[in-house]
Formats: structure tokens, sequence, C-alpha cells
């Protein structure tokens, strides 16, 4: 089993994903680039999540 992704994290990527769907890729650095130019994230360890999930979401579109 994977770890639970908090709402916080689910709202925050899906509304990037909305505004900035089809600059985001399924490489997972890349990822981490767009979620810094796009979003104000306090931490690396929340841009880390961020970028994850959404390389998660983009691989299964």
């Amino acid at each position: 089993m994977g770890r639970i992704k908090t709402t916080f994290i689910k709202r925050k990527t899906k509304e990037l994903l909305k505004r900035y769907g089809d600059s985001f890729t399924t490489d997972f650095s890349k990822n981490k680039e767009i979620t810094t130019r796009h979003a104000e994230v306090p931490c690396k360890k929340l841009r880390n999540t961020i970028a994850g999930y959404m390389t998660r979401l983009k691989r299964k579109e």
C-alpha cells in the first residue's frame, strides 16, 4: 500500500492541473521545476509531493 495524500496536496495539484495542465509532463524532474514556477509552495517536501502526485495523474491520463 502507498502513502495517502492530504487534501491540501490533492486540491493544489488539481488546481495546477486545471490551470497549467498542458505544461506538465510524466517526468518528475520537469514537474518539480514547473511546480516551482507556477505555485508558491513553502517547502521543498511539499513541492516534491505535489510534483509526484502530478506525475502520477499525468501517467494515468
